[in-house]
Parts: C-alpha cells; structure tokens; sequence
C-alpha cells in the first residue's frame, strides 16, 4: 500500500510505547471506493467467523471434561487480542517502519478516515486467528490466565512484529523481508506459521497430557469427544477463508474470483491428498485427519491464491494434505503433545505453502532468486516465532506457573478452572461434590 502523510510521533519507539496515547490515523486514500471498503468489511466478517470454526474444531478434539475451556480460550482470544492488538499491535505491524523491522506510530488509533477504520478492522481479525491457533495445541494441561498472558504477548508482539517484516509499509517505509520481495499474499507464514511455532514452542515447554505416552515413549491414542463438531468446525473454518483470502485484495475487483477458486481447490486437494495417502500407506481414512488435511490445504494456498494457476493451487493443496496426515508422527516421536495437529496444520503446512508461492509464481515459474527469498522468510519466522513464544511461556512458567496441576487436569480443566462444565449430566457428581470445590 503506497505511503501517504499521517500524524505520527516523533518520540523513540519504546518511549513512545510508554507514553502511549490516542493518535489520528492517515488521511483518507481516495484509490479505495465504496465497494471496496463493504468488500473487506464484509470479509473481516468473515475472518472473526473463523473463532467459531476454530472453537468447535479444537472443543470436539479434546475431551468432554475440558469442553468449555477450550471454548473459553478462543472466546478470550478474540476479546483480547482485539485489545491488545489496537493497543500496539496494530502500530507495530502497520505503523511508519523507518528501518525494516517494526512500525513507530498508529498506537491505541482513536480518530480515523473511514479507509483506516476498515483496514484496522481487517487486521485485528487476522491478529485473532494467528493467535488462537496456540489454544488447541495447548489444550488440557494450560493454566487458563498463563494461556491469556500468552495470547496478548501473540497477539501484541510476536505476530505483528513480524507482519511488520512481511506487509508493513501501510503508515510509510517497508519491512525488510517485503523490500526483498516476500510474497505472502493472505498470511500462510505470516499468519499461520507464526501461530503454529507458537504452538509448538507452547507444548515443547508445557509437556504433554497425563498419560499421552507410555513408560518408552509409545504414545497412547487420546482421541476428541465430539467428531460432528469438529466436522462442523472445519465447515466454518473453509467458508470463513472465503473472507480470508478474498478480503486481502483490499479492493473489490475482478481478481477476486480466481483467488476464490484457488482457495477451494486447495483445501478440495487437501482433503483428497489426506485420503491417497492413507490408502497408499492401508490406512483407514479418518474424518479428523480429512478436515484437518482440508484446513492445511487452505493454509498452504493461501500464501499463493492470487499469484498461481489453478493446477498448482491443487499441486500445492495435495502436498498439504500429506504433510498435515504425516506431521503428527513425527510430533510423536518428539513426544511433543498436540491435541489438534495445529504444528502440522498451520506451522509445517505454512512452510510449503509459502515455498509454493514462490515456485509455482504465474509468468516465473520456480525461479531461484524468489525461492531463496522464501526461504529467507521461512527462516526468520521459525527463529522469531518459535524463539519468541519458547522465551514467553518459559518465562510464564518460572514466574506465574503454567501447567495445572495432575489433580487439576485429571478432573478437567471445565470445572477445576471455570466452576462449570459442558456435559454436567454426565459428570454429576464431580460437578455437585462440595469438596472438589476447594481443592
């Protein structure tokens, strides 16, 4: 997006940060109609029903005793990374980034051209889906506001601080990984993949579930209590990225149809690729591998939707569908615990993705120089990303504690952490037993 003037601060950044207060946004871009601002208003819509998608999916992969915890996490997900990210989130990825790494103005906006408040609008929406992929990978064994801590340093640091590197040239200047010509179109690494090595570097410090894996390592199947809602979660999940990659046009124009195709046709062949693989390999084809495989095909697409043709959109989603079905294994063998696959889905998914992007870019097919940038910013979001969040929940976990307690996580998180639960007619007496209460 081309620079243009706006009032911005002339204090160092981190004094800035400390003095934080309302600021006016840009002045209004005349280039953006009408259409386009109910365009990409209409897909940040789209994008927050993504919570709802991501809240069925990860509550039906977990267990029943931990139902509303899970739901709970991405509720607070929305709620407060929509906070914390029109705090300073949004200014560090959006703000005038005189030196390629961060932006220093369009802190806590509280004036705005109408243009502005759409853009912001849009934004916070990707901000939440980035950070609450961590929730499902961490589910079970989080201490709830140990998670919520997480989630605001996501959702007000991590990811917007590399947004920054990858999109940032809204407020003036440009990320250093854009000026070497980063193609990310809808966020497969920007998004996704920085979410996932945040969920990776979440279980690598929390540990896995009471009894995941046996006295060698063998791990023991754990499997979710609901598969209609995961079912009905990856529904919501395919048809909110309609918004998610449509709605990155930013323009309401005639592109916007062949992105759409793109998108469908990734998560189609991912879903398919799932299913010839597990053939392949005389397994059963399971509805938990299938719409996690149809999700990594939507991950992996979306870093190229705009820039390939369709047979490489479907190329790209065939791949996905084989590294989500077969990243888990390899998790396992790290005896690293997640519940949902997010690793796989989103972090390794988003890693081929974004390669694909650069291999498979209509008019320049698979030409070096665009792939080494790929892999430059592949790179830098594994070192930043996984870095950052292993640094953030080891901190959490030697000040406030980050696991709960065994008594805690064998009862489920539902009652020990919120005092109610999703299934109480199935679980009563723990429900009703007054003692339980105070432990």
């Amino acid at each position: 997006m081309a620079s243009r003037p706006f009032h911005r601060w002339r204090l160092p950044p981190v004094v800035a940060l400390a003095l934080i207060s309302p600021i006016a946004l840009a002045a209004d871009d005349p280039s953006h109609t009408a259409a386009d601002t109910v365009w990409v208003a209409v897909s940040a819509a789209l994008v927050f029903f993504m919570q709802a998608g991501f809240a069925l999916l990860e509550s039906g992969m977990a267990r029943s005793k931990n139902a509303v915890n899970v739901l709970m996490k991405n509720y607070l997900d929305a709620c407060v990374g929509g906070l914390i990210f029109w705090l300073v989130g949004f200014g560090l990825m959006f703000g005038h980034n005189a030196t390629g790494w961060f932006g220093a103005s369009y802190f806590a906006p509280n004036s705005a051209t109408p243009w502005d408040w759409t853009f912001l609008f849009f934004q916070m929406m990707f901000a939440a889906t980035s950070t609450t992929i961590a929730s499902g990978a961490m589910a079970e064994r989080i201490h709830f506001r140990a998670y919520l801590i997480g989630a605001c340093v996501i959702s007000g640091l991590i990811y917007p601080v590399f947004g920054s590197w990858a999109w940032g040239s809204h407020g003036g200047g440009d990320g250093w990984l854009k000026a070497l010509g980063f193609i990310d179109f809808a966020g497969s690494t920007v998004v996704h993949s920085i979410g996932g090595w945040c969920a990776l570097a979440g279980i690598i410090v929390l540990g896995p579930r009471l009894g995941r894996f046996g006295p060698r390592g063998e791990p023991r199947p754990m499997p979710g209590h609901n598969l209609s809602l995961v079912a009905l979660g990856g529904f919501i999940l395919w048809f909110s990225w309609f918004g998610f990659n449509g709605g990155s046009t930013l323009t309401a124009d005639g592109d916007i149809g062949k992105i759409l195709v793109n998108t469908h046709l990734g998560a189609c062949a991912g879903a398919v690729g799932a299913a010839l693989f597990s053939a392949a390999l005389g397994q059963r084809v399971l509805l938990t591998a299938t719409v996690n495989a149809s999700i990594g095909g939507l991950v992996a697409v979306t870093a190229g939707c705009a820039t390939m043709e369709p047979g490489y959109a479907i190329l790209t989603g065939l791949v996905a569908g084989v590294i989500a079905t077969s990243g888990p294994a390899l998790l396992a063998k790290m005896r690293w615990d997640d519940v949902v696959d997010a690793v796989s889905v989103h972090a390794f998914c988003g890693v081929w993705g974004t390669l694909a992007a650069g291999l498979f870019y209509n008019g320049d097919l698979f030409n070096p120089n665009r792939i080494v940038v790929q892999a430059v910013g592949i790179l830098a979001a594994f070192v930043w990303g996984l870095g950052a969040a292993w640094l953030t929940y080891l901190l959490i976990a030697r000040t406030i504690g980050i696991r709960s307690t065994t008594l805690h996580e064998q009862r489920g998180l539902d009652f020990t952490e919120h005092a109610e639960i999703g299934y109480p007619e199935f679980q009563h007496m723990q429900t009703f037993n007054p003692d339980s209460l105070h432990r």
